[in-house]
């Protein structure tokens, strides 16, 4: 079965010609070099600059209301709470994003679930996370040893390291109930989303011939709203950060990149999907909080309309418009700005306190808190992440032998992250 996609009405639809965002292109010319070029999905992003500006608000926002500052009092309530209160949401977008991503590269790269090349998945993940990640460890364990304030961590900074390594960030947090450094408390959803993929190419070797990983996928997604209520028993830290919690929405985008190839839609369907995706998503983020949210199920709808927008914009492909630039360009740098955000968001409230925390500059706190963030993330990606990542996959031989790429005459296509 195959896909129009609406460009041309009936253009047939393949995971060997998608190229989904953050891929980069390696083709061999006539002397043997390679030639780097970005092919990206504007509206996936778009979904992941939201995801990490609604973590960027929520942020600041904290710091404001642990510090007793009110602010606010002029503004309807829920429009405040929709802008804001949204950072826990933000990730949960940012998974079934995620999901989508690794599945529909996995797919192009090897051409089927079952046919991954698991020791090559593992290298590339590396390449991406690790390196990023083990220099933000130890900018953060400088600072602890050097008892930098809102850097030190409870329970001593062997187990922190501990966690983080092994992805046991929210087995740690539940322990404290939440109460840790932003900065280390942000690697909790790395711990979900990197547990999840340790297990994906062995799971996809063995079951990657279509229905007993849709089944296990199913049961990810079924389990989601119990362990963000009844499973957490009580426990507030881990209803938002528990391993079940979030994976149900990677498994969601993981199922819409197995599915997408098998669906017809024309354009009418396309608009439908998106509009209704694009809706539902609204409705969680600001409307649906006491209708849903004792149940769990807040967070399944918001990956369900995640997913109904991602099927939309990764057929139709359109640029996104001007005015969204902004949030496209911090979905384009998503992991270095959710890495090293909160430097900035420590850093500039700092200064907004020996100031006086004017109440004038509280809407200016907010925007230069976005920016810098953004300038911040663009930087470390630019010269630490993205070099070290290109660096790390030629050292290992990326190519037909070694990374499973897809391979048309002379062109050679790998993603470069997710």
């Amino acid at each position: 079965m195959r896909l129009n996609v609406c460009e041309k009405g009936r253009e047939e639809f393949s995971w060997k010609r998608f190229e989904c965002c953050d891929d980069v292109e390696m083709s061999a010319n006539s002397g043997g070099e390679r030639v780097h070029s970005w092919n990206r999905v504007d509206g996936i992003d778009v979904l992941r600059g939201l995801a990490i500006l609604f973590v960027l608000l929520n942020h600041v926002n904290m710091r404001l209301v642990i510090a007793g500052i009110p602010y606010g009092e002029m503004l309807p309530h829920r429009l405040l709470n929709d802008f804001v209160w949204n950072g826990q949401r933000g990730v949960q977008i940012f998974f079934a994003v995620s999901g989508f991503l690794i599945t529909s590269t996995t797919l192009r790269r090897w051409g089927t679930l079952s046919s991954v090349q698991v020791r090559d998945f593992y290298l590339l993940r590396f390449a991406r996370i690790a390196p990023l990640l083990l220099f933000l460890l130890g900018v953060l364990s400088t600072l602890d040893l050097t008892h930098a304030t809102n850097y030190i961590v409870p329970g001593g900074l062997g187990p922190a390291l501990f966690a983080a390594l092994t992805f046991r960030m929210n087995l740690l947090l539940r322990a404290h109930n939440g109460h840790f450094p932003g900065s280390w408390y942000v690697l909790w959803s790395l711990s979900v989303e990197e547990t999840f993929y340790f297990f994906f190419p062995l799971v996809c070797r063995w079951l990657g011939r279509w229905k007993l990983l849709v089944a296990l996928l199913g049961t990810f997604i079924v389990l989601g709203p119990f362990a963000r209520t009844i499973f957490a028993q009580g426990n507030a830290a881990w209803s938002e950060v528990s391993y079940l919690g979030g994976m149900d929405a990677i498994a969601l985008g993981c199922l819409t990149a197995i599915l997408l190839p098998k669906l017809r839609f024309g354009r009418r369907g396309l608009l439908l999907m998106q509009m209704s995706g694009a809706m539902l998503m609204i409705w969680v983020l600001g409307f649906a909080n006491r209708v849903l949210g004792r149940t769990g199920l807040d967070m399944s709808v918001l990956a369900l309309g995640t997913c109904m927008v991602i099927v939309a914009v990764a057929q139709t492909r359109r640029k996104g418009p001007w005015i969204a630039r902004p949030v496209l360009w911090l979905g384009q740098r998503s992991y270095e700005v959710y890495l090293t955000h909160m430097f900035v968001v420590y850093g500039l409230f700092e200064i907004f306190m020996a100031y006086g925390k004017p109440s004038r500059g509280i809407p200016a706190l907010f925007i230069v808190t976005v920016i810098l963030a953004g300038i911040l993330g663009e930087l470390v990606a630019r010269f630490f992440s993205e070099p070290m990542n290109r660096w790390l996959r030629e050292r290992w031989g990326e190519g037909p032998n070694r990374v499973g790429a897809v391979i048309n005459n002379t062109e050679q296509k790998a993603a470069v992250s997710a």
